[in-house]
């Protein structure tokens, strides 16, 4: 279990003054004129040793990332954009690092920035996040005041400003290139790559996109070194994470955790184990409704990061970990999640728009037993032509819930089918 003194998120739960005062009573904004003075090439190299990786989905080496960047200005400005917009379901997260605790994300936006040339930095915060969005623009105001970030940032000599940009509730806008599409005031449709925002991004100038959460965890790694950081989890899953459990556990949190903790111990730790205990549990979406569903059984003994998760068929992801009890209807709750990404499918690619729409009207059969047997294989069929075969990745959130689904669950499926030929609708009710 962590230790409270390695926690990176200090006011998680708002128990304590998130303003400027409070946060630097907690250790933030402490010497960050400093760690700029030791240079870029410097702040690049830390925050690889640290092995941190983009907390926002996909799991992508940050400091690497980061050198990407052109190292000598081509005449074209750079930015840096955060990516605020956790529309992911099952995915709270950066909302309590932003209404509660902002200043680490300035602070680290500040850092960013600088280590990659950027002058700018653009925040984009979902559309729903209306209080979120006044805390964190507070914080950036009582930053401007202090002299922190603005002309003369900390009193570094470097030049930095921050704008926060208000999203309309698209979860397409999560997916980096769509987001940039949106802050240039178009719509939000994913762009072909190459050029890739390093090359080409905001504006067409060279751009970083990252997650609230690996940004907002740079200036205590720095502050710390980064081998206290890698001393987290397995090799190539360093450091600490936040994990936002939900669904039917006793106790649904957000807790920051060590990296490679087992499933097992982070629900008995945090959320007062299973309901109706842990006979009970059915599945478990392991990072966000996009990546597939793993069994209750092999769940137990699961380790919490990428790589594990990954070798299990399923994901990381967002760390957003969606509980199911033996009362779940798991055909229905896929359902479910085939009507969301049908929905906020920008239509901009064939296989997804016609595909999410096609998979959830065959969903929909399938939750009510209307449809045949051999249409579970061409529903699988149909996830593998959408799957990798769009510009971004929604095509394959979309797919995969629905493989997992088929992969562990079929037999449920069939049943289903079975008891409506049969004419037991009563079997069916009682599911």
């Amino acid at each position: 279990m962590l230790k409270d003194q390695d926690r990176i998120f200090t006011n998680l739960y708002g128990m304590h003054d998130r303003t400027l005062k409070g946060a630097m009573a907690r250790g933030h904004w402490d010497g960050t004129a400093n760690i700029l003075k030791n240079g870029r090439d410097w702040i690049i190299n830390q925050m690889k040793a640290s092995g941190l990786r983009g907390r926002g989905g996909a799991g992508f080496p940050t400091g690497l990332k980061w050198s990407f960047m052109p190292k000598e200005s081509d005449g074209r400005p750079a930015y840096l954009v955060v990516n605020a917009d956790e529309s992911e379901p099952g995915t709270c997260k950066d909302r309590e690092i932003m209404r509660h605790d902002p200043h680490t994300l300035i602070e680290g936006c500040l850092i960013a920035s600088f280590a990659m040339n950027a002058h700018a930095c653009y925040i984009y915060i979902r559309g729903e996040y209306i209080r979120e969005k006044e805390a964190l623009q507070a914080a950036i105001d009582e930053a401007y005041e202090a002299g922190l970030v603005g002309k003369n940032a900390c009193k570094s000599g470097w030049d930095f400003d921050i704008y926060l940009h208000h999203g309309a509730g698209a979860y397409i806008c999560g997916e980096e290139t769509a987001l940039l599409e949106s802050l240039e005031g178009k719509k939000g449709m994913p762009r072909m790559k190459p050029p890739f925002p390093a090359g080409a991004g905001l504006y067409g100038c060279p751009t970083t996109v990252n997650n609230v959460e690996s940004i907002a965890v740079v200036p205590t790694i720095l502050r710390r070194g980064p081998e206290w950081f890698a001393g987290f989890g397995r090799p190539n899953n360093a450091g600490t994470k936040l994990f936002a459990i939900s669904g039917h556990v006793n106790n649904p949190c957000v807790v920051e955790e060590a990296m490679s903790i087992t499933f097992e111990e982070l629900i008995e730790t945090h959320c007062g184990g299973i309901r109706g205990g842990w006979d009970n549990l059915k599945a478990v979406i392991p990072g966000g409704s996009s990546v597939p569903m793993i069994p209750g059984a092999a769940m137990r003994e699961a380790i919490m990061d990428f790589d594990y998760l990954r070798e299990q068929r399923s994901g990381l992801g967002t760390a957003a970990v969606i509980v199911m009890d033996n009362s779940t209807d798991v055909i229905k709750a896929i359902w479910r999640l085939s009507k969301f990404y049908k929905h906020e499918s920008c239509g901009q690619c064939t296989p997804c728009r016609e595909g999410t729409g096609w998979m959830m009207r065959v969903m929909d059969r399938l939750v009510k037993g209307e449809a045949e047997v051999e249409e579970i294989d061409m529903l699988l069929d149909v996830t593998k032509q959408v799957e990798g075969h769009t510009i971004c990745a929604l095509g394959d959130a979309a797919a995969w819930p629905i493989q997992g689904l088929i992969r562990h669950f079929r037999d449920e499926i069939e049943d289903r089918i079975k008891h409506k030929r049969t004419g037991r609708v009563s079997a069916v009710a009682a599911e």
